[in-house]
């Protein structure tokens, strides 16, 4: 299996609407695939703008939110590529489409990096931190998963947020719980 690395990708559409998505993109030699469901906004904006910014943060909220309505991250002009990047990015990368391989569920961006870029200092891992990175994760699959599942693996990584988070961390977590909750609120999941 190649290496996924959870990031923040911006794209924009042809009428310069930037999107803000967390997603695994995947390595793919000095570069990275961008591989996005089909239908999504994301996949849109790479059709009409082939090209995309993989920020990376330590702010958690970022994939917190996006899966749970909170989209207005803000954002700045990047060096190279006319989509901007995450604003707190610790550092960032522009990359270029130079071939898509189609799929009718995941077509697949290959994307070579244009420009890379340091910003801030990496503080160290958290664990609570890769635990709001899973929620978030187990949140976009919410409609794919079993119910007993999603609610099993939030309990345990509750459990590590609990023992190990910070104020963001659990701010981030308490907007996933609450969206399994209201997910399951009908109880016809």
């Amino acid at each position: 299996m190649p290496l996924i690395r959870e990031t923040i990708v911006t794209t924009a559409s042809r009428d310069g609407r930037v999107h803000v998505a967390p997603l695994g993109i995947i390595e793919d030699g000095a570069g990275w695939i961008i591989a996005p469901f089909s239908p999504s906004t994301t996949l849109d904006n790479l059709r009409a703008v082939p090209f995309a910014v993989a920020s990376h943060t330590g702010d958690v909220r970022v994939f917190a939110g996006c899966l749970t309505g909170r989209h207005d991250w803000p954002t700045v002009r990047s060096e190279h590529v006319p989509v901007p990047r995450l604003a707190d990015a610790l550092a960032h990368e522009e990359l270029a489409v130079s071939r898509v391989s189609e799929d009718a569920q995941r077509p697949r961006f290959h994307c070579r990096v244009v420009h890379r870029a340091q910003h801030g200092a990496f503080a160290g891992f958290n664990r609570a931190q890769a635990a709001v990175i899973e929620g978030a994760i187990l949140v976009s699959r919410l409609h794919m998963l079993p119910r007993e599942k999603i609610e099993r693996e939030m309990a345990a990584l509750a459990i590590v947020v609990d023992k190990t988070a910070g104020e963001a961390e659990r701010e981030a977590w308490s907007w996933l719980a609450a969206k399994v909750r209201g997910y399951y609120a009908d109880d016809t999941q």
